[in-house]
């Protein structure tokens, strides 16, 4: 097929495949950063043209890898695999699916855009293009690890690049910012580890299993066999993981780091650390709390819907009285992305739907928001409300491409921005609708107030902006911004209406691994969704159905006729916990 989709019941990921064309993606802006390690410091354009050639030819890379992507399934394709540390169970294993292709897309995109922009860096220009190249392949490793110490290693050595870029290229507390932003994140993920190892050694103990594969341990709690009878510690290490992506989210009260790293960051630090960086915490949700914690999460899942309303509304108060544009949408982003949070944990599909396409908006247009800001900051070396007003007189282009991706931020019709908040409130009030755990109605009231906090906040800060007396002499001596910026924005605005207008492009090929995710988290035992084994399917009606001859074209089908259905689409748990996880671990299935 192309893909890797092998014609076993099984699928086998200790074969040899080799390093691939995903592999090819990940890597290649790593070797092009040692390749520029021999450039002399003093050759400056050669530099910066070499750096914006790697970037531009990962992005066509990935984009090839987009082509052979098949949307009709929710197993992993285009995988990877080379024996690692075979003896410990850890290898080199990668894949894709209709989560991460996007996000990989994504972080090819925006790489290629912080790169342009650093054209303005003057000072240590190839150190700064070095640290971005190492930063897009630890993040591309995060988004395509199929082995749990392979994740994390990638998502411990996102940090280590933007420590630097922090550190190094960032404005005056740039110290304080870059400890701070290390700290928390790598805290965070320590009790991520201890579970993963600790997972490991339970399945090694009951299980005669000497692996670290994902698909391994999802094939084991998708049976019950490894959290069988051990409901302590699945909330334990379900924990452990949470709390070390709600600091990557960031969510309330894990944020303050935020805040702080976004403004002393150089720009291209920050379009990065919004756009992309964030999403390992979102990402790390759908593809790990919800997989391998099913007989908690549910339980859970109002917990964490919690804490995502109230960042929508905290984050929409705070960033209402900042001076500061930088630190404005810094704390949008904390609002923005408790939608996303709602949303997945709605554990609904068009919530989670919702929450996915949100993520990708988010990174659009708030990577579009920094940007915009980091120019206008390289003509005037300020971010203060105070300092502007009236640039709509002088920089006509550049307030009308601010306006819309203002707007896009906002969810108006039209943008990325809508689909995904649309769909994750949907999602929000079809579980509240059905009391899911304890949920109602509120949850859907106060997010949604949120959506008219956002207008308030970007609507006033473009006012004081853009219109009023253009009484400053500084700003009178503005011009507008040049035919590569707009271009540069042009790439952005491009994906803001795609988005708005033909979501479906963004959102059917994610939909059977969003309907996967959702089934294996509220889905009894013996009825969930496994990667490892190729004969389970998600149709249309996003049901878990087991096929008696697998279709080889995957792109084109819908409804995979003649297959037998496992587990419907409308299971939806809304017992307590004790007798949900006593439902759950006996094999009842009580539909809607």
């Amino acid at each position: 097929m192309g893909n890797n989709l092998l014609t076993g019941a099984k699928i086998d990921m200790t074969t040899h495949l080799g390093f691939g064309l995903l592999s090819l993606v990940v890597f290649f802006p790593l070797l092009w950063s040692i390749i520029l390690m021999f450039f002399p410091a003093t050759a400056e354009r050669q530099i910066k043209y070499f750096a914006l050639t790697g970037s531009v030819i990962t992005f066509g890379i990935s984009c090839f890898m987009l082509s052979k992507f098949v949307g009709g399934t929710y197993h992993f394709q285009l995988t990877d695999f080379e024996p690692w540390m075979s003896r410990l169970g850890i290898n080199y294993a990668v894949g894709i699916d209709g989560i991460s292709v996007w996000l990989v897309l994504l972080t090819t995109l925006l790489s290629v855009i912080s790169i342009w922009f650093s054209f303005y860096i003057k000072h240590r220009l190839k150190h700064y293009m070095i640290f971005l190249l190492m930063l897009e392949t630890a993040m591309l490793g995060v988004f395509v690890s199929l082995d749990l110490i392979l994740f994390y290693t990638f998502f411990e050595a996102s940090l280590i690049p933007m420590f630097f870029l922090i550190a190094i290229w960032g404005g005056e507390r740039r110290a304080y910012a870059s400890i701070k932003f290390l700290i928390y994140t790598f805290a965070g993920s320590i009790f991520m580890l201890v579970a993963i190892i600790a997972m490991y050694m339970m399945q090694q103990r009951n299980l005669a299993i000497n692996s670290f594969s994902l698909l391994q341990m999802q094939d084991s709690i998708a049976s019950g066999k490894l959290w069988s009878g051990n409901i302590g510690l699945e909330t334990l290490f379900f924990w452990a993981f949470t709390v070390g992506f709600l600091i990557k989210t960031p969510a309330f009260p894990f944020h303050t780091w935020l805040p702080d790293a976004h403004v002393e960051a150089p720009t291209a630090g920050s379009v990065i650390l919004a756009g992309v960086l964030l999403k390992m915490g979102t990402y790390g949700f759908l593809r790990f709390c919800l997989p391998l914690f099913p007989d908690v999460a549910p339980a859970m899942a109002p917990w964490i819907m919690t804490l995502g309303v109230i960042g929508i509304i905290y984050g929409a108060i705070v960033a209402a009285v900042q001076p500061d544009l930088k630190k404005l949408i810094a704390y949008s982003s904390v609002a923005h992305m408790g939608f996303v949070l709602v949303g997945i944990f709605s554990l609904t599909h068009n919530g989670m739907m919702g929450g996915s396409m949100q993520q990708l908006s988010h990174g659009i247009s708030t990577g579009a928001l920094f940007l915009l800001v980091g120019l206008i900051y390289e003509r005037r070396h300020t971010r203060q409300f105070k300092d502007f007003g009236g640039l709509k007189q002088r920089m006509p282009i550049y307030s009308a491409i601010f306006m819309i991706v203002m707007l896009s931020s906002v969810g108006l019709p039209g943008t990325n921005g809508f689909i995904g908040e649309f769909l994750a409130l949907l999602g929000t009030f079809e579980a509240s609708f059905t009391h899911f755990n304890g949920l109602n109605i509120a949850f859907t009231a106060i997010a949604g107030f949120g959506v008219v906090l956002a207008a308030v906040y970007l609507l006033s800060m473009f006012m004081k902006v853009f219109y009023g007396k253009l009484d400053n002499p500084e700003n009178m001596r503005l011009k507008d911004i040049k035919p590569w910026e707009i271009a540069m924005c042009s790439a952005l605005l491009l994906f803001i209406f795609w988005g708005g207008l033909y979501p479906n492009t963004f959102l059917a090929p994610m939909e059977k691994s969003i309907g996967a995710a959702r089934l294996m988290a509220i889905a009894p035992v013996g009825q969930r969704p496994t990667w490892s084994d190729n004969t389970l399917e998600i149709n249309g009606q996003m049901d878990l159905v087991r096929l008696s001859n697998r279709p080889v074209d995957l792109a084109s089908t819908v409804d995979f006729g003649g297959a037998v259905v496992i587990c419907p689409a409308n299971l939806h748990l809304q017992p307590d916990l004790p007798s949900q996880v006593a439902m759950r671990t006996e094999g009842v299935v009580k539909p809607q």
